[in-house]
């Protein structure tokens, strides 16, 4: 039996994520999910690749925003922005509307990143496509890097912390939906799915970068997990671990929701 046994969002993307034991799932994915991000100058998104100090950034869901803890100082940033003024930003090769939510936001955010930068918002009325070679019917994501959810089996890290010195926890990998049950890398082979009245498709597994390298408590950084990952999990020069999905219905997941399996 394959359950859900984990569920995460990560509202402000490359920083920290949030745990739920339920999750409603939207046109671009669950709920909050990366509807916000960071720009620097140029408008151009800002990661955890480059900047390892977000994963200092802790968050938390609140009544009246989503609250954000770093080191000793906190944060609220509005579920609606503060501003109309709307930017074009860069996330990869896309290019597509956000809206600033504050100068407070800014300022926060640039004194404790310590580099000049911009908190910016996805409205609903922005829709960017998911990849056009995989998508099924017109999707679209949010600020995620290509798809709406990530789903990883436990047994798949199970598996591989067996092959590591010290193991890694979940969040190295930041998945959305985390199952229990089944084989390693079952998710690789997991092309359509139910949990619940939603339909999950399994679209590309998922290559990994230097982010699964960053201690998300120290934001040091290691070779681990994925120079052992390389050794056994590489395809077409990309390591892979955990599967992209695409989805088809809007509603609510739970853990311990039941993932039936369609052949």
């Amino acid at each position: 039996m394959l359950q859900v046994s984990q569920l995460f969002i990560y509202p402000v993307k490359s920083l920290g994520g949030i745990a739920l034991d339920k999750a409603d799932i939207t046109d671009r994915g669950f709920l909050y999910d990366r509807r916000w991000m960071l720009i620097d100058d140029n408008n151009r998104f800002l990661t955890q690749r480059e900047h390892y100090i977000m994963a200092l950034f802790k968050l938390q869901l609140q009544p009246d925003g989503i609250a954000v803890r770093f080191k000793d100082a906190t944060f609220t940033i509005p579920f609606e922005p503060q501003t109309n003024i709307s930017e074009q930003v860069v996330i990869w090769n896309d290019t597509c509307t956000a809206i600033i939510v504050s100068e407070a936001a800014n300022q926060w955010f640039s004194e404790r990143m310590q580099l000049p930068c911009r908190l910016v918002y996805m409205p609903d009325n922005a829709h960017r496509q998911v990849e056009t070679d995989y998508a099924q019917n017109g999707e679209i994501v949010s600020f995620a890097d290509a798809y709406p959810f990530l789903l990883i089996g436990q047994a798949s890290l199970d598996e591989l912390n067996s092959r590591l010195e010290q193991p890694v926890p979940i969040n190295r990998f930041r998945p959305n939906i985390v199952f229990t049950g089944g084989s390693p890398y079952q998710e690789d082979e997991m092309h359509q799915f139910t949990i619940g009245n939603v339909t999950f498709y399994g679209v590309k597994p998922c290559g990994r970068c230097v982010m699964t390298t960053v201690d998300q408590q120290t934001a040091s950084k290691g070779q681990e997990p994925l120079r052992t990952l390389a050794g056994y999990r590489t395809s077409n020069k990309k390591v892979l671990f955990g599967q992209n999905l695409l989805h088809n219905g809007q509603g609510v997941i739970h853990t311990g929701d039941i993932l039936h399996l369609i052949e």
